[in-house]
């Protein structure tokens, strides 16, 4: 009996080890398929931490799209080093724009036939504030320099600026007292100094001065136009055609925005332009690619956009005032914020 304990002992260890080497070697092999799929996407070091939206320095917030299981997550990297490593919040959003420590993420819940969006206000900690339904895909989110004010807009139908069978609903809300007018459609318009309607309107690309005034595309009989917008007397009043996803400068002087150029393919029309408010003089950026966004400015002197990259968009940089020439800022990311 003493043997056949012995034995037994003996061979129940050799399971518990045998057990223990195996959980090792997968651990160790799927840590080295994880390395291997980052290694192969080309992507930066992505890690875990805390991800805040305080302004309490110099920061870039992205939406990492770095191949792994941070897909999607707000990242955030030093704003002079946004090739090093991406600390993940593990809060995912679609679009995402954030100032003053408040953030406007748009994301999507699945459902058993289609899936839904909302609109999710966070504040510096990247904590729900509380959430609004979207009526369709989210494309564009803005906040305020205050950070009072959000606005995003969805296609409630189409999903691309490059033709004309597209529907958009743009919104804004006062995280002050959570007022919201959830479609801006029905501020009344004024075209070349006179009362305009027509039931073809669209609205989007809201880029905020301040708490009141901003500026928007508005789309009618197949022109846009940039529109002065105000929240307290909701008007809208156009100031210059053929103007796409406005971005106001950070003197409030000019605004980037994409342009419909002549002789483009129509599937790959706009080229990046800096318009001079004062003056309404134009300037083409030396980036000669399409531009399918609304475009940052890092600071006063330079625009930052998304062009379609290997793992969806990479992030490049350009000179405001026509010089210079493109460069790569940062590879799988979107939707950046500037902190502090």
């Amino acid at each position: 009996m003493t043997g056949n304990r012995s034995r037994l002992v003996i061979l129940l260890i050799a399971v518990v080890l045998l057990g223990a080497a195996g959980t090792g070697a997968v651990r160790y092999a799927a840590d080295r398929s994880g390395k291997r799929d980052q290694e192969q996407a080309g992507g930066p070091a992505v890690r875990t931490g805390s991800v805040s939206l305080r302004p309490d320095g110099h920061r870039l917030v992205v939406r990492n799209l770095a191949w792994g299981p941070h897909r999607d997550e707000l990242a955030t990297v030093p704003a002079d080093r946004p090739d090093g490593p991406r600390t993940v919040s593990g809060v995912k959003c679609l679009r995402f724009h954030a100032a003053a420590g408040t953030g406007i993420c748009l994301q999507a819940e699945p459902g058993v036939l289609e899936d839904t969006y909302r609109a999710v206000v966070l504040d510096d900690r990247l904590h729900e504030v509380r959430h609004f339904p979207a009526a369709g895909i989210p494309t564009r989110a803005r906040v305020s320099p205050s950070g009072h004010l959000v606005a995003w807009t969805v296609f409630v139908s189409g999903d691309s600026y490059a033709g004309t069978d597209f529907s958009t609903r743009t919104a804004i809300v006062d995280t002050r007292d959570w007022t919201v007018d959830d479609n801006l459609e029905t501020f009344a318009v004024t075209r070349d100094g006179k009362p305009y309607h027509a039931s073809d309107v669209n609205i989007w690309g809201v880029t905020f001065a301040d708490d009141d005034r901003f500026y928007a595309t508005l789309a009618t009989g197949g022109q846009t136009y940039l529109v002065q917008g105000d929240v307290t007397a909701r008007t809208l009043t156009t100031l210059h055609q053929n103007v796409e996803c406005p971005s106001l400068s950070p003197d409030g002087t000019r605004i980037a925005y994409k342009k419909r150029v002549a002789g483009a393919s129509p599937d790959a029309p706009w080229r990046l332009y800096v318009l001079d408010l004062a003056t309404m003089t134009e300037t083409a950026t030396a980036e000669q690619r399409n531009i399918d966004d609304q475009a940052l400015w890092a600071d006063g002197a330079t625009l930052v956009y998304a062009l379609p990259g290997d793992y969806g968009s990479d992030l490049w940089t350009v000179p405001a005032d026509g010089s210079g020439a493109p460069r790569t800022l940062m590879t799988s990311a979107v939707a950046p914020a500037y902190l502090g």
